[in-house]
C-alpha cells in the first residue's frame, strides 16, 4: 500500500509539474489556441484569427469585456466567490446564470474543453488561481481577448474587428467594443451589427460600465499608465 501511495504521489507530482510548466510557457509565448479552437478549425475547415498584444487592442474593448463579463476582475484572485454565491441564490429561485470569471473562461478556452462538466469546472477552478499567479491580470486579459469567440469561426479581437467592422482592433470605438462584448455569452447566435432591441440596451449598459471603469480607474490591473 505504501509503495502504491508513493507511486501515485510521484505521478501526481509529475502531472502538476507538467501543468505548471505548460502555464509558464504561455506566460510569454503567443498562444496557438486551445482544444475548442482546434475543434472549430477542424469542423469549419479554417477559422479567422490573428494574435494582437493588449497594447494593440482598443482599451475600450478591454474595458467593455470586463464590464460585460467580470466587473470585479481586478479584485478577485481567479474565482469570484461573491458572484458564485449570488448565482447559487439565483439558482434556488429558478434563475440560471453563470458566475465564471474572465480568468476561468481563459483557463477553459486555453487548457480545457467546452460543454457542461463538473470535471471541467473543477479543473477550471484549479487553473484559475495558478494563471493568476503566473500570468497576472494583464496577460490573462490579453490572452482572453485573443481566444474569445465572437462569431462562428471568428476568434479574438483582431479577427472580430476585421470581420464585423472592417477595422483594426486598435481602432474599435466604444460603441463597436460594447457591441462585441454583448455577443460573448452566445456568439454563434448573435451579430454585433444586428443586435436585437434587448441586446442594444445591453450594449449601451456595457458601454456605460466601460466608461465607469475608466473614470474610476478600476482598470489599473490591466491598463498601463
Amino acid at each position: 500500500m505504501r509503495r502504491a501511495l508513493r507511486a501515485l504521489a510521484r505521478i501526481v507530482g509529475r502531472v502538476l509539474l507538467v501543468v505548471i510548466l505548460w502555464v509558464v510557457l504561455w506566460r510569454v509565448a503567443d498562444l496557438p489556441g486551445g482544444l475548442y479552437m482546434a475543434k472549430e478549425w477542424w469542423r469549419l475547415g479554417g477559422i479567422e484569427r490573428e494574435w494582437r498584444g493588449l497594447d494593440r487592442i482598443s482599451p475600450d474593448l478591454a474595458r467593455a469585456v470586463v464590464a460585460a463579463e467580470d466587473a470585479r476582475f481586478c479584485q478577485h484572485w481567479g474565482l469570484d466567490l461573491a458572484a458564485i454565491e449570488d448565482a447559487l441564490e439565483d439558482r434556488e429561485r429558478g434563475r440560471i446564470r453563470g458566475a465564471s470569471t474572465i480568468t476561468q473562461q481563459t483557463a477553459k478556452n486555453v487548457f480545457l474543453w467546452h460543454g457542461p462538466s463538473w470535471t471541467r469546472k473543477g479543473l477550471e477552478a484549479g487553473f484559475a488561481p495558478l494563471i493568476e499567479v503566473v500570468w497576472g491580470k494583464r496577460r490573462i486579459l490579453e490572452v482572453y481577448l485573443n481566444v474569445a469567440e465572437f462569431g462562428e469561426g471568428v476568434f479574438g479581437a483582431q479577427a472580430a474587428a476585421r470581420h464585423y467592422f472592417g477595422t483594426d482592433a486598435s481602432q474599435l470605438t466604444l460603441r463597436q467594443a460594447a457591441a462585441l462584448a454583448a455577443v460573448l455569452p452566445n456568439p454563434k447566435a448573435r451579430d454585433p451589427n444586428r443586435l436585437s432591441g434587448k441586446l442594444n440596451r445591453r450594449a449601451r449598459q456595457i458601454a456605460g460600465g466601460a466608461e465607469t471603469i475608466a473614470a474610476r480607474g478600476d482598470d489599473g490591473c490591466f491598463m498601463r499608465g
